[in-house]
Formats: structure tokens, sequence, C-alpha cells
């Protein structure tokens, strides 16, 4: 039996030419399952937990059709890609829900660091001591999965010096994390932050990585991975969430080899080697040097992944999902979404030229997939 997979998928609206344009008030009152984030000119639809990946891919495009679907009624609108303003509109933050106080909190604190779009990949664990420790892994291993999915490389209409300019600038709450030993630790740190006022509520844990469930902090069912940029195609989206599925799996099968507090490092450097290893990834993605949590050595995100990618194939293959992974080597080879439009601007094209082709590119490859694998549905 498969893990449960969900995702909270978050995506700019905009005009065809890049302009990014509110109207998540409006698309979450007329559309069941989409909610609105702080800034309207971003809006999220969250998926309900599926073990089976081949009905992971239509779980995720179906709401996007509705809401390509809907734009039209509020005129020549579509969706954007990427993960930050990338032709413009970082100088303003433009309230979803004026009269929101939690929102009002995040405008005043935060700013437009916080107006990103993204992909949170939720997977389910019931027991909360295994749980905990699969957040512990996937936090050490978090800027393998921002090297792979990085796609906000513009800003403002202009090159930014990260291929994730997004993470680069997410405002991280509260600013120094542990890694939590078990379901005790998590309970009295998170009542802590909330009795100080560095966390507003038990939402208000912006890390790469975080427990979540029903009623945290004490009711847990899942870890949820907050650190990958928007992912458009699918495919790609589960090849990076069968990866972090087989990684689960082959802890939950020899659990004393894979929890980073039984590694080389003190539970204060595993922080800090966290936070090196994200602001590395987030600069330069695959390319990236990083610290193995596991042996101190220094390494290149690509390298790291292509280790892991035999006995993740092999883990997965035991499980019947290893044909999912198969999108990790294109990835790999190619580049992620900022290195291949990081790319075409060093061949002559601008910002602007390289953006908009994306968004047609994603409107089209979406359509297509969605003719081929999904049934229809209702406008």
């Amino acid at each position: 039996m498969l893990l449960p997979k969900g995702f909270e998928v978050e995506m700019y609206t905009g005009t065809p030419a890049g302009e990014a344009v509110g109207f998540s008030d409006r698309i979450a009152a007329a559309l069941p399952g989409f909610v609105r984030e702080p800034d309207r000119r971003n809006v999220e639809y969250t998926t309900a937990p599926i073990a089976a990946y081949d009905r992971l891919p239509c779980a995720l495009l179906q709401p996007r059709l509705q809401l390509r679907n809907f734009l039209p009624a509020l005129g020549n609108y579509t969706v954007l890609p990427g993960s930050t303003l990338a032709l413009g509109g970082s100088d303003r933050f433009e309230r979803s829900d004026p009269g929101n106080p939690y929102h009002a909190y995040i405008e005043q604190t935060y700013g437009t660091t916080v107006v990103t779009a993204s992909i949170h990949i939720n997977i389910g664990i019931d027991d909360p001591d295994l749980l905990l420790q699969a957040c512990r892994l996937l936090r050490m291993e978090a800027p393998l999965y921002l090297a792979l999915s990085a796609s906000s490389p513009f800003l403002d209409g202009k090159v930014t010096r990260s291929h994730s300019q997004r993470w680069q600038v997410f405002p991280k709450t509260p600013r120094r994390v542990p890694l939590f030993c078990d379901l005790a630790h998590y309970v009295s740190w998170t009542e802590e932050q909330l009795a100080a006022g560095t966390m507003q509520n038990v939402r208000h844990l912006w890390s790469a990585v975080r427990p979540n469930g029903p009623a945290r902090p004490h009711d847990l069912n899942r870890v949820e991975i907050r650190i990958c940029d928007l992912v458009g195609n699918p495919f790609d989206l589960l090849a990076i969430t069968a990866f972090v599925e087989a990684r689960v799996w082959q802890m939950l099968r020899h659990p004393e080899q894979f929890d980073p507090l039984r590694g080389v490092f003190t539970p204060d450097e595993l922080i800090e080697v966290s936070d090196r290893n994200e602001a590395a990834a987030a600069r330069d993605s695959l390319d990236a040097t990083l610290i193995h949590w596991q042996t101190g050595e220094n390494i290149q995100a690509a390298e790291w992944i292509e280790r892991q990618y035999p006995d993740a194939w092999l883990t997965a293959r035991s499980l019947g999902f290893s044909c999912f992974l198969s999108p990790l080597q294109s990835i790999l080879k190619s580049g992620n979404a900022a290195q291949q439009w990081l790319e075409q601007v060093r061949q002559g094209a601008t910002v602007a030229e390289v953006y908009r082709a994306a968004i047609a590119e994603l409107e089209r490859d979406e359509r297509e997939l969605l003719a081929t694998i999904c049934p229809p549905v209702a406008a």
C-alpha cells in the first residue's frame, strides 16, 4: 500500500503578456476547492490525498482546467508559470481579503516577499514518531527537491542572481527551527513560539518541511514539503514526489539508517547545514554545492540526486511506481525550468520573450495532457 499524497498548488493569474492580475477572491467564491492567498494575484487549490500515482495527473490538472475555463469570463486572462512576479508588480501588495487581520499582519511584516507561487507536497504518515523522523530526513534533503523544481529566476522583468528567487527571499519563520526529536518536542516548541509571538498561529511555521495534520501541534498525519517552486508539468512534479516517497519508504524499512540525528552533525549543526544548503540550492539549483548530512562532504546537488536514484528506483519498483521516477533523468539532463529559461536568455532572448513563451507552452501542454489522459470535467 502506497502512502497517500496530496498537493497544495499556488499559481498566479494574469494576461498572456505576463502581467499578474489578481482575481483570487472571485475565483474562490466561484470555484469549489480554490482558496485565497493574502495577495489576490495568486490563488491556491488543494488535491485530495491519493495513494495511486496513475490518478494524480488528473487530480492536478482538472482544477486548473476549471480555472482556465473560468478566467475568460473576466477578460483575456490565463494562468502564469513560475514562482515570482516575473515581469513586474513586486512593488505593491494587493490584498485579497482587506478585513482579514492575519493577512494584514503578513503584509505589514513581510511585504511582497511572500507573494510567491509554489507547490507543497504532502505525504501521509500516521505514526507521529515516524512522521517526525521523515520531517528530519526530508528537511536535510529538501534542497534537492528545490534544485529539481526551481522556476523563479526572474523578478520585475530582470534576471536575478538565483534560480529560485522565491526561496532566496521567502521569510522562513521562525528564523531558527529545530529538527524535532519527537512529538513532545514539537508540541512544546510550538507552544513556546505561540506564547512568544514568533508564530501568530499553528500555520505560521514557514520552513522547508513541517509536520501537518488536522489539529496541530497534537494531531499530525502528514509531512509537508514547502520548499518547491511551482512545477507546471504534472509528470515532472510526480517524479519529484516519487523520489520523495521512495526515500520515505527506505526510512520506514530501515529507520536506524535514515535519521539525521544519528549522523555526523550535532542537532545545532544540522540546522546550520540545512540553512546553508537551502540558500545554495536557491541560488544555483542543480549546480549548487551542498553539504551531505550523512558524511559532511561537499557534493553537487545533481550528483547527490544521481547517487540516490538507483536505490530510489529499486524501492519504487518494489512498490510498483518506478515508471513515475523517469522524468528526473530528463530534468538532470536538460535542466529545471529556471535553467532552461536562463539558457534562452543567454542565447539572446529577452526575459519577457522567454516568460511569454512559457505561458503559452504551459497552456498548450496542459490542454494536450487533459485531452489525452483525463475525462472531461464541467467548466
